[in-house]
């Protein structure tokens, strides 16, 4: 167990090499079958769900951060109604709508935090803090924006560093952060609320953002999305995307500091598109549809997502017997199965020098299907078996 938290993917292909692709091992007294490559990121990410659920391996961990009613701690058939919702606020109007604000708050951040010509950062702090600032301005609207110096930050951390395995494991336990995760979740429900309230008070004025498209979502029986299931589901996307988004962008960010000609690739590729060298007066903001051409960004996004993945693992609660196709192996009811899309996506079978950093590998088609099949950069969801980041 000492192994498996310190270093998860060195245990997991260690028994990999001892055991095969699928093994069983004991976790405080959770029995957890592995199903490493490609076959076990289908077995795991395709399960039905009348064999296995999210919803049973995640909600302890995350119904105290998210809140009750949303995400894992509705069924099946309501969950996939509020993903259904969610999709409303990420649609190409919303994305061209975003991208103008994105570079506002990071064009503002940069502006009041690195003044200096030269100087030591943290990288991942101020990465997240700028993923806060983005995300709660377009997921949440102006309004929750404009709190961010008034203490919502504050809360949303507070969250955040309960976030964790431990939930998983010893949800029961009386810890201070779990009362402190609590208060902070209240908080930020009555922020919300007020907020809300706000809006519908004014329904002339529309927004183009995740609240009011959440505002206006209805569940297939007509029924309105309650402002508690707004309110919950927004501390949802925030805590969710917020991970993925500052982790991705950390890790390329320390790849480009360490890879000049890919830089320089970055730059050429934004001055070709814009007839003018970059950092020049008056260089254009580009538009979402200019930022989907970047083929170089592109390929740098793909790259830092195969090979550091934000969720090395994925977990399902198995409720009815599953078997292993084409072995003899069945996996019985209460075991958790695992995934590791990690694993396959840094496999030597798919990809040549598998544990280095190479963007310029995504320019070529050759055997780009097993590529594919071999990456998975994170999926909460039921039957997800391929998904990035818009």
């Amino acid at each position: 167990m000492i192994e498996y938290g310190m270093n998860p993917i060195g245990f997991l292909r260690r028994n990999q090499k001892i055991h095969g692709d699928h093994f069983t091992f004991l976790m405080f007294g959770r029995r957890m079958t592995v199903y490493l490559d490609i076959d076990g990121n289908d077995f795991v990410f395709n399960a039905k769900q009348a064999c296995a659920t999210a919803q049973d391996a995640y909600n302890s961990m995350t119904k105290p951060i998210f809140g009750e009613g949303v995400i894992y701690d509705a069924p099946s058939s309501m969950m996939m109604e509020q993903k259904r919702m969610v999709k409303a606020g990420l649609t190409v109007p919303c994305f061209r709508a975003y991208i103008p604000i994105f570079i506002k708050e990071v064009n503002q951040y940069v502006d009041k935090h690195w003044t200096k010509d030269e100087d030591t950062v943290n990288l991942l702090q101020s990465i997240s803090e700028m993923t806060v600032m983005t995300a709660s301005h377009t997921l949440m609207g102006p309004e929750i924006r404009s709190k961010l110096y008034e203490g919502v930050a504050d809360l949303y951390h507070t969250l955040d560093s309960c976030l964790s395995p431990m939930r998983f494991l010893f949800d029961w336990l009386p810890l201070p952060s779990y009362f402190s995760a609590q208060k902070a979740h209240d908080e930020l429900d009555r922020i919300f609320s007020s907020v809300i309230a706000e809006r519908r008070k004014h329904t002339g004025k529309k927004h183009v953002d995740m609240l009011d498209a959440l505002m206006d979502s209805q569940y297939k029986n007509g029924d309105a999305l309650p402002d508690k299931h707004i309110g919950n589901l927004l501390i949802a996307l925030l805590m969710a995307g917020q991970h993925t988004s500052a982790a991705t962008t950390t890790w390329a960010l320390l790849n480009l500091a360490t890879n000049r000609d890919v830089v320089d690739e970055v730059h050429a590729e934004n001055e070709a598109r814009f007839g003018r060298k970059l950092g020049a007066k008056g260089f254009p903001e580009p538009s979402y549809e200019e930022v989907k051409g970047f083929a170089v960004l592109d390929n740098i996004v793909r790259e830092t997502l195969r090979i550091r993945a934000p969720i090395s693992q994925i977990l399902r609660k198995v409720i009815s017997p599953m078997a292993i196709p084409g072995t003899n192996y069945v996996v019985p009811a209460g075991n958790y199965i695992v995934a590791s899309p990690i694993n396959s996506a840094t496999d030597e079978k798919y990809y040549k020098a598998a544990e280095d950093w190479v963007p310029s590998r995504w320019n070529t088609a050759e055997k780009e299907e097993d590529m594919d099949k071999a990456t998975t950069d994170y999926g909460f969801g039921a039957t997800t078996t391929s998904a990035r980041s818009p």
